[in-house]
């Protein structure tokens, strides 16, 4: 594969990724808000922890899907043989632990270099949705705490 292939194709892979990311991120929202309202019954605490739980959940199942889509790629472009290899690889890729166990030929080291780029990006957006949903959340769960701590009378808070 020649390297301007492969810098389209790594960009394309990149790009869906990206799409699917960003795409389960903001559907995200409307399920969060809809897994809230089923359990608002529930202590503050049980709600932060269900909210935080499904999301790093539905955050996860979307980084599996870009794992297997490098997989798929590898696999389907000819550059990994057996599909474990193709999924060992793009995971430690991608995740960027990058162990040199398994490399890729010539042909194809700028395209799976793309894996570790979409990885660093969207790990980098899942980050940073996750601690702007903990720092909406975690206040409200200490509201009701500190609230009800301070019209006990307790003057000394």
């Amino acid at each position: 594969m020649s390297q301007a292939d492969q810098l389209i194709w790594g960009s394309v892979v990149l790009s869906l990724c990206a799409v699917i990311h960003v795409g389960l991120l903001a559907s995200m929202i409307p399920i969060l808000q809809g897994v809230g309202h089923l359990i608002r019954n529930r202590g503050r605490a049980i709600r932060t922890a269900i909210i935080t739980g499904v999301s790093f959940a539905l955050i996860v199942f979307s980084h599996t899907i870009q794992v297997w889509l490098w997989a798929y790629s590898l696999m389907h472009l000819d550059a990994i043989e057996y599909f474990y290899d193709a999924l060992y690889f793009s995971l430690v890729t991608y995740t960027t632990v990058g162990y040199g166990d398994l490399v890729l030929p010539v042909d194809f080291r700028v395209f799976g270099a793309f894996g570790g780029v979409s990885g660093i990006l969207c790990f980098g957006l899942s980050t940073a949705f996750l601690v702007s949903l903990v720092s909406r959340l975690l206040p409200r769960s200490f509201e009701s705490k500190f609230d009800s701590f301070h019209s006990s009378g307790n003057k000394d808070a």
